[in-house]
């Protein structure tokens, strides 16, 4: 299909997701990051479960199997994915460095298929994934030991990590609702959870005054729920009906430049040569890494795609949507590339 409503919902996901990191960045400035999120992903995913049983009643309630394992993806996706995002960009990493980070995804999903399922991991994959490293050295090599704030990207290395745990164990082993808004939505209120449980033993609430919470940071949150988490999750839902996963997919690649751009236009975040260099080398990497395992997929059931979030579908770490499996569907992200949130 094409036309304009195809390009509207790509362009969506295009700048929303892209977009996140931003508003992520804006919503810390003066609300701790896992509160921030909790709040986030629990009105959120109380929308969707709503919805969802307002629409199908009892029907749509899922069985306490499928409550264990979303409750199990959403920690990972949620409360290490989207939480160590949140964490590191409070950290003062800048929003655009997250995104790149983050956008190593792929590599990870490589590296952890072979490792735990033996996926198979084609010669040009390996080679993406070292050119990967290589880009991440480049990018945050000290050439001051001030440039970056090592423990935040430490946590931002983490981040990706535990979203590709998330979406392995929901392709391979999870039971999940088999209504893509209520598995979505289970899974955020159980992210919520435990990131309200790491809010509080990082002492978050103790220090948290909500009237000090700036109206900027306030509206940055209301962007994440209602455009963030809601209509670019319905915006890529639909273009895993209606698009090819080829085209979809190649959100990986544009998320983190519009980070980049936002971060610099709009919170004076430095975009230098080594950054352009390195988020050129990264996006080249995931690109070989996508590509040689889409060859390599094509024509298994197993995980799927060519795309995106699909053959089911689901939710990415910054922002909330993202993995294809042949089965129910959660707010994963593709076994093959990155997100955002």
């Amino acid at each position: 299909m094409t036309g304009p409503k195809l390009w509207l919902a790509l362009g969506i996901v295009y700048v929303v997701w892209g977009s996140t990191y931003f508003g992520i960045a804006v919503a810390v400035e003066s609300l701790p990051p896992f509160l921030m999120l909790a709040i986030r992903f629990l009105i959120a995913g109380g929308l969707l479960v709503g919805w969802e049983l307002l629409r199908g009643g009892r029907a749509a309630l899922p069985t306490l199997r499928q409550v264990r394992d979303s409750a199990v993806v959403g920690a990972l996706l949620l409360g290490i994915g989207n939480g160590f995002v949140a964490l590191g960009e409070a950290q003062g990493v800048a929003s655009g460095i997250a995104a790149i980070l983050v956008a190593m995804m792929p590599l990870w999903l490589a590296v952890f298929g072979w490792l735990y399922f033996r996926e198979r991991l084609p010669r040009i994959a390996l080679l993406g994934v070292v050119i990967g490293l290589v880009g991440v050295a480049v990018l945050i090599w000290p050439t001051d030991v001030n440039t970056f704030d090592l423990v935040g990207i430490g946590v931002l290395l983490v981040a990706p990590i535990g979203w590709t745990h998330g979406s392995l164990f929901s392709a391979h082993r999870a039971d999940l609702p088999r209504q893509p808004l209520m598995a979505s939505g289970v899974q955020m209120l159980a992210g919520a959870a435990v990131l309200a449980v790491e809010g509080v033993v990082t002492g978050e609430l103790a220090t948290f005054h909500p009237e000090a919470i700036s109206l900027r940071s306030l509206l940055a949150l209301i962007y994440l729920v209602s455009i963030g988490s809601m209509l670019a999750y319905n915006a890529f839902a639909w273009l895993l009906r209606n698009a090819p996963l080829s085209l979809i997919g190649t959100y990986a690649y544009v998320n983190p430049v519009v980070a980049v751009a936002l971060g610099g236009l709009f919170l004076a975040e430095p975009i230098t040569p080594r950054t352009l260099v390195a988020s050129a080398v990264i996006v080249a990497a995931v690109a070989m890494i996508v590509t040689a395992r889409g060859r390599a997929h094509r024509g298994s059931n197993d995980i799927e795609v060519d795309s995106p979030e699909e053959a089911v579908h689901q939710p990415g770490p910054s922002s909330s949507v993202g993995v294809a499996t042949a089965k129910p569907v959660s707010l994963g992200l593709d076994p093959r590339r990155g997100s955002s949130g």
